[in-house]
């Protein structure tokens, strides 16, 4: 009996810590918040316009800070997690961002959101990655949001190419795990006659699909997100099922047949977050670029020279049809570092005295994990 009588004593001192505790992090959270608004005053008085509320390299900072004060139980991973929230509330009374994202809801890329900026912003839907750019470009939109990049599948065209005509600058960039799971109202997989997906998506699961669904149609949609929205409307009077995320499943109100039907468990995508602004360097950064090259012998081989002679790291480089004339390419090539670090500015200096054209993409904090 005594045993239990102090048993429960410690189980009513442990809550009462957790009560005291809570009472501190509600009125210092509060306080961020109210000096969140005193911000706000300030830069309504420098006559700042909204979009300059957030500062992508500044988040970046205090998230990588957390990451660093973080030594458990809760992993970094978490906590960053749980600041980006705060952070995002925060913000949100200072001006709310409207944040355009490849649609409809339930997408990927909206989940990219998210996770990048936090809840409290204004996510808008669009039905293409042209519409994205063109918003964030005629300010209706703060920042815009585009997949550029599978682990498994490689780049999204579309995305490069728009890079290449437009001015906006990348100035941030999320890297999201990527699951996927067969959503349907059908009873079993025996009744599934079409699955719908993002033709990426449809490739991610292309050996699972050939075992467990063989000769199944498969149809190609424009994300998905729309292919859950498109099963949801059809009831499962054909028997489609779409492949999709948790967050359309929920959206969507779609039973979940299968879960994580990818074929590679490391499954990720990479993001780019798209603005109007240069971001300033913060120490862990990385640079993208875009170079039109003669096409004369050894000319590749010219390109990466600099880069290699001055010791940055090249992380990627692809190639795309130009569209100037046939079998002419844009080269896309992403560096560790800012622009304006010296290492980096000597060499993109170097790359153009080489090439033709050499566009800067932009400069921006690497992925907060």
């Amino acid at each position: 009996m005594a045993d239990r009588t102090d048993h429960a004593d410690a189980l009513t001192a442990a809550r009462r810590r957790i009560d005291a505790l809570d009472e501190q992090l509600v009125a210092l959270i509060s306080e961020r918040a109210g000096i969140a608004v005193d911000v706000a005053r300030i830069k309504a008085g420098r006559g700042e316009i909204d979009s300059d509320y957030y500062r992508p390299g500044r988040e970046a900072e205090v998230l990588r800070r957390v990451q660093q004060l973080s030594h458990g139980p809760l992993g970094g991973d978490t906590m960053t997690r749980l600041m980006r929230e705060i952070m995002s509330a925060c913000l949100s009374l200072e001006s709310p961002l409207k944040v355009a994202y490849l649609g409809p809801e339930g997408t990927y890329t909206q989940a990219a959101v998210y996770k990048h900026f936090g809840h409290s912003v204004s996510a808008m839907p669009l039905d293409d990655i042209d519409g994205i750019f063109r918003e964030v470009d005629a300010g209706n939109a703060d920042y815009g949001v585009v997949p550029v990049e599978n682990s498994t599948e490689g780049v999204v065209s579309h995305t490069l190419d728009q890079l290449v005509v437009s001015d906006l600058k990348i100035c941030g960039e999320v890297a999201l795990a990527v699951h996927h799971h067969l959503l349907s109202r059908a009873a079993s997989l025996a009744d599934v006659k079409r699955v719908v997906a993002h033709a990426q998506s449809l490739a991610q699961c292309r050996t699972w699909l050939d075992v467990h669904m063989p000769g199944v149609v498969r149809q190609a949609v424009a994300s998905n997100g729309e292919a859950a929205r498109m099963v949801a409307a059809d009831g499962d009077g054909d028997g489609a099922a779409a492949i999709a995320g948790w967050a359309a499943a929920e959206y969507y109100q779609l039973p979940v047949l299968n879960s994580n039907i990818e074929d590679d468990p490391n499954n990720t995508t990479r993001f780019l977050v798209l603005g109007t602004r240069e971001v300033p360097a913060t120490g862990d950064d990385r640079t993208s670029i875009m170079v039109a090259i003669n096409n004369q012998q050894g000319m590749l081989h010219r390109l990466l020279t600099p880069i290699a002679d001055a010791g940055v790291d090249m992380v990627r480089i692809e190639s795309r049809p130009s569209r100037r004339m046939a079998w002419d390419y844009n080269f896309f090539i992403d560096v560790v570092g800012h622009a304006e670090d010296p290492p980096v500015r000597q060499t993109l200096e170097a790359i153009a005295e080489q090439v033709a054209t050499l566009k800067i993409l932009g400069s921006y904090p690497k992925a907060v994990l």
